[in-house]
């Protein structure tokens, strides 16, 4: 009898260990990398808004390849490697189609670096729509929600990638009608796929916009990311955190460092630090010269890429009394919730 109480309750257990290990599952979901999906409990410490090579000149493809791809590897692999020695586990690479964005070269970065890297679909209506196809101007949102759909399903181009989040581009102010129409777009697909939705947003008033409209749609807030929050004033910043989006500082930098540290403390004092994203939004510039592909730091305001965060940032903040805990919100469990897929 006491063999068969033994039993059942050892069976309880395995029981109840599966049960919390499925709802852990459920809460935390999934991410897609170029190398395919892995548990968002895998992420680790993750950089969440890094480029490896963008093309400011534009591209006719939403993909962008070049021949010697080995230079490329050459040169910006060291870098990844070493955040990698830093303990980052995921960067999220943020350059939107048509703006350069190479998905052969990141699967290549990430299987020789180790890092999980995660690439993106979407359209990028910021810089006065430079980098716009034209099919925008003549689509519904739900046709461009489609092909975007269609990059998820099968992969960019013909690269066979996944992208594992939306990455859209608006400017200032109102949200205009073409940039309406590419957020609608990135709801529909956000709530067929499960993906967040960052957007590139030039002000806070811009950001008021995509509230406005998300709500009018019945969109999920804690799916929205507001890229470059750092362009909006304390006040819209703690505003739209209440609201669940999620609040990015990118461009964490050694000249504008006293700039963000002031904006980080605020949003402790709120207690809105669950709701934070920090990057540098380091990377290179794609460009040609006499046909020799020359790769250029963007010149942010970090000596080195992807260092200055780690190096001295959060020495700084360490300093202010933020806890280990803390800074594990912001780099660890922040970002897994907000790109974490649940679908």
């Amino acid at each position: 009898m006491i063999k068969i109480k033994v039993y059942v309750f050892t069976a309880l257990l395995i029981c109840l260990s599966g049960y919390f290990s499925s709802v852990q599952g459920q809460e935390t979901g999934y991410v897609m990398t170029v190398k395919g999906k892995i548990d968002a409990d895998e992420m680790g410490k993750t950089l969440i808004h890094e480029h490896i090579v963008t093309n400011f000149e534009g591209t006719k493809n939403p993909n962008q390849t070049f021949e010697d791809q080995e230079r490329a590897i050459n040169l910006i692999l060291p870098h990844l490697k070493y955040i990698k020695s830093l303990g980052y586990e995921t960067l999220f690479e943020c350059t939107p189609s048509y703006i350069g964005k190479n998905v052969e070269l990141l699967q290549q970065l990430s299987e020789l670096s180790g890092l999980n890297i995660v690439t993106n679909t979407g359209f990028y209506a910021a810089v006065d729509k430079k980098y716009l196809p034209e099919i925008v101007y003549k689509e519904a949102a739900e046709t461009l929600a489609s092909m975007w759909y269609d990059e998820w399903k099968d992969g960019i181009a013909d690269s066979g990638i996944r992208p594992g989040f939306i990455k859209l581009g608006v400017g200032k102010g109102e949200l205009d009608t073409i940039e309406q129409k590419i957020f609608k777009a990135g709801m529909i697909l956000s709530k067929k796929t499960g993906m967040t939705i960052a957007v590139h947003t030039g002000d806070g008033n811009s950001i008021k916009s995509q509230a406005r409209l998300a709500e009018e749609n019945d969109f999920d807030l804690q799916k929205l990311i507001w890229v470059h929050a750092q362009n909006g004033n304390d006040q819209e910043r703690m505003s739209m955190a209440e609201k669940g989006i999620w609040i990015s500082l990118d461009g964490v930098s050694e000249t504008r460092m006293d700039e963000y540290i002031k904006m980080i403390v605020i949003i402790r004092e709120h207690s809105l630090l669950s709701r934070l994203l920090l990057s540098h939004d380091d990377g290179w510039g794609v460009e040609f010269d006499n046909g020799e592909l020359v790769l250029k730091p963007f010149g942010n305001g970090n000596k080195i890429p992807y260092r200055t965060i780690s190096e001295v940032l959060i020495k700084k903040l360490n300093a202010l009394g933020f806890t280990q805990k803390q800074i594990d919100m912001i780099f660890i469990e922040n970002p897994k919730k907000a790109f974490g897929i649940l679908n």
